[in-house]
């Protein structure tokens, strides 16, 4: 699905947010957010609400939704006192007043997906296409609690058959191998990235049915699927 405001398109299966088919930067709990405002447009949402459905059963200080709200109003290029796109309804919540297009075809690929995995210590974690933050932060996409590893440490990036790695000017840099990641960079499988004092691997697995070479009788080798 997909929602069309102005310059800009907010797709829900790659998490993205766009603008003139660049993407915009958003942190992944900032995204939900605009989302709920978006999907609940016909009426203002509380404040009660939305802490309820970005942080349930979890006590966050009020702060926590205003600053949310302010990295939404950033990344739309809107203000609180003229909005073109999210409006304050005082004492109670927000209220998304965009005129809003909704599209709901889905590009169609003739491609097997590839999946794109990063596995560190006895986790391993899909990256989903589109953006991923990785960090020590609780908002991020992959939170790594350890030491070195910066809030917002670094951005992976899934698109068009290829991932890439950015560093988020984290305090102790990223690493793929021993050179340090100073713009974005394309992995491939096997890579050993470090963030801090952690060591992450990037895998491509191979997809089901992929033809595995065997040796046969002298040293020949054999296919099998």
């Amino acid at each position: 699905m997909t929602y069309q405001f102005g310059p800009f398109s907010l797709d829900t299966r790659t998490r993205q947010l766009l603008r003139d088919g660049r993407e915009v930067t958003l942190s992944p709990k900032a995204f939900q957010l605009l989302l709920l405002l978006v999907q609940n447009r016909s009426r203002a949402m509380s404040r009660e609400e939305l802490h309820q459905q970005l942080w349930p059963s979890t006590f966050v200080l009020e702060t926590n939704l205003a600053g949310l709200v302010a990295e939404v109003r950033r990344a739309l290029d809107d203000t609180a006192d003229k909005p073109q796109f999210v409006r304050t309804r005082h004492r109670f919540g927000y209220w998304f007043i965009g005129d809003v297009v909704k599209d709901e075809a889905a590009p169609v690929s003739a491609e097997p997906a590839v999946k794109y995995l990063l596995v560190w210590d006895a986790r391993q974690v899909l990256l989903p296409e589109g953006s991923t933050i990785v960090g020590r932060g609780p908002d991020s996409g992959v939170w790594i609690d350890a030491a070195g590893v910066s809030r917002q440490h670094a951005r992976f990036v899934v698109r068009q058959g290829e991932a890439t790695v950015e560093d988020l000017k984290s305090k102790n840099g990223t690493y793929v191998g021993p050179e340090r990641v100073t713009m974005p960079r394309r992995l491939a499988d096997g890579d050993q990235i470090r963030l801090g004092s952690v060591v992450i691997t990037f895998r491509v697995p191979q997809p089901p049915g992929a033809t595995e070479t065997s040796p046969g009788p002298g040293g020949a080798t054999t296919g099998r699927s």
